[in-house]
This record gives structure tokens, C-alpha cells and sequence, in this order.
């Protein structure tokens, strides 16, 4: 198997590390997601993952809490969360930095982007952390972030479901999963793949977004050399 791309924005969902159990880490799963991006590092792809908090904690749905207040919180669940998938990943042998948006440098080295570059180049998984360091931005924006400022081929957004479809396929038996959408698609139809300002980040930027089930961790090779899984998102031809 060849690589299709150079660089890459994996996109992790905090659930996607939580198993079956649904909340926290379950490290054994970490594992599991760990191996294939260990392969594709060894196939000299240049990998940049943003995480998501949402197995510890989801600062939209905290109530009466401040928002700001809420998000920071969510930053703080997904520097948890980089520091679990940088642990399975050195315990594979894999080189690897985190980076966090917001400065916490007994941890984590801070975002600089030069940096993070440099990493990449020198064979170095680099996990984001702590989003855009904003609050009222998601982490599916900070993906696109980074993809754009790491100058990144395309973003790999691993979900919970293998694609992208016209309705929820958990809650209609008869939705119709797509194999190629338009930015002006996904906006116009307001589909779940990222918030719309993620999208339009991605479609001012030309950011091909790839959404595929982490369900079986292997997709990430398969989708790295170019396996026609999942839905990708594309600038219209």
C-alpha cells in the first residue's frame, strides 16, 4: 500500500477514544487507533491530529454555566485526551509532540506553527490540543485551523458512522450515505460534517474533508492510500 497524501489533519472525536464504555479513555482502544497511524507514520506521512473532549465533557450542552467558562473546560478534556493518544503512540514507537492553544507548558509545548511544521518534517506525530484556544469555536474548527496553517492535503474527520447521509441512519433505516459532496452541498443542506464554520473554512481554504467510521481503526490506513471509503467533501470541479 502507497499513500495517497503527504500531510494530513486527522480529526479524533473524544468518544472515539471513550470504547464502549462511552466516558473517559479506554486505553486499549487508544491502542487500537494508535496502529494504523503508527503504520502510516512509517510510510512517511507527515500526521497533524486535533482531539475532541466530548468523552469528558461538552461545554454546549453544561446549562446555565458561562459559555467562555464551558469551553475552557472542553480545552482543558482535550489536552486530557492529546496527552492519552500521545502516550499509546510513544508506547508504539512513535516520535510525537503536544501542542496546546492555550500555554500550559509544563505539559505540552505551545501551538507555534513553525514549530509544529518542523515536527511534521522531522517524521514527528504532532497532537493539537485545547482547539483554536478560543472559546465558542469547536474543535472541528480547529481542524480546519490546522489544516490550513500546516498547509495540510486534506482533513480526515474518523466519526462514529461510516459517512456522511441525507438523515440520521441511526434514526432512519432508509438514509442515503453520499460518496462525494460540495462544500456548497454540505452548507446548503446544513449536513452533520462539520459546523459551518469549519466548512467554510475548509471551502475558503480548499480543504477536502474525508469522513470515515473509526469503528474499525484500519480505515485510517485505507483512507491515507486513498480506499474509497466514507464521504469526501470536495471544492465543486
Amino acid at each position: 500500500m502507497q499513500p495517497k497524501y503527504k500531510r494530513i489533519l486527522l480529526k479524533l472525536s473524544g468518544e472515539s477514544l471513550a470504547g464502549a464504555q462511552t466516558h473517559g479513555i479506554d486505553f486499549d482502544t487508544v491502542l487500537k487507533i494508535c496502529q494504523p497511524i503508527k503504520e502510516c507514520a512509517e510510510m512517511g506521512v507527515e500526521i497533524g491530529i486535533v482531539v475532541g473532549g466530548g468523552n469528558f465533557w461538552r461545554g454546549r450542552s453544561s446549562g446555565k454555566m458561562d459559555r467562555t467558562r464551558a469551553d475552557h473546560m472542553g480545552m482543558l478534556a482535550t489536552t486530557i485526551n492529546a496527552l492519552g493518544v500521545a502516550d499509546a503512540l510513544e508506547q508504539l514507537g512513535v516520535s510525537v509532540r503536544v501542542q496546546t492553544a492555550i500555554s500550559m507548558q509544563q505539559i505540552a509545548e505551545p501551538y507555534i506553527r513553525n514549530r509544529a511544521v518542523r515536527h511534521l518534517e522531522k517524521g514527528r506525530v504532532v497532537v493539537f490540543g485545547c482547539g483554536t484556544g478560543n472559546p465558542f469555536f469547536s474543535t472541528d474548527t480547529a481542524a480546519a485551523l490546522r489544516a490550513a496553517e500546516i498547509d495540510a492535503d486534506i482533513i480526515m474527520k474518523a466519526t462514529m458512522v461510516d459517512g456522511v447521509y441525507d438523515s440520521d441512519p441511526k434514526k432512519n433505516a432508509n438514509a442515503v450515505k453520499f460518496d462525494t459532496l460540495s462544500f456548497m452541498d454540505v452548507l446548503n443542506k446544513n449536513l452533520q460534517v462539520m459546523d459551518s464554520t469549519a466548512a467554510t473554512l475548509c471551502k475558503d481554504n480548499n480543504i477536502p474533508i474525508l469522513v470515515f467510521s473509526i469503528n474499525e481503526p484500519e480505515n485510517i490506513k485505507k483512507v491515507v492510500c486513498g480506499e474509497p471509503i466514507g464521504t469526501i467533501v470536495k471544492e465543486e470541479s
